[in-house]
């Protein structure tokens, strides 16, 4: 009759516990990982949608100066004119201050006037510390005055 365990035994018995706790590790860093995604993304959801709401409360006349950078497909290099709409330059500071490495030139607004609606298309693009591939949010709404 044999007692206790042996060397070999107690030994597994650790690497299959090591197994387990760096397993939980990993996905403690994926959960947190994906947390940070989420909270960046509602950000720029609240972020966008705080732009078309002060674009509904403002003077239809002044639609086309909420353009900003509006020209340009490739992703985060948009070109063209920066707005000088004093809403929008406060917004692209709440932006860059919110958005982790956002950068104000690689926003765009895109007002699209056509009747008494306006397409507007906003994107946001930022870079978060864990790598240099940009993140990109765009939303598009149609802005209708009464």
């Amino acid at each position: 009759m044999q007692r206790g365990f042996s060397l070999v035994e107690v030994l597994v018995a650790i690497v299959v516990f090591s197994l387990g706790v760096l397993g939980l590790m990993k996905l403690q860093t994926t959960a947190v990982r994906m947390s940070t995604d989420a909270r960046q993304r509602a950000e720029a959801t609240f972020l966008a949608d705080q732009l078309l709401a002060r674009m509904l409360i403002a003077d239809p006349s002044t639609a086309a100066s909420f353009a900003h950078k509006p020209d340009g497909t490739v992703s985060c290099a948009p070109t063209g004119a920066a707005s000088t709409n004093a809403v929008v330059t406060e917004w692209l500071t709440q932006v860059t201050a919110t958005l982790p490495r956002a950068v104000a030139a690689e926003q765009q607004v895109v007002v699209s006037t056509g009747g008494a609606a306006t397409d507007v298309t906003v994107r946001l693009c930022w870079k978060n510390a864990e790598s240099d591939t940009p993140h990109r949010f765009e939303i598009t709404n149609r802005v209708q005055w009464p």
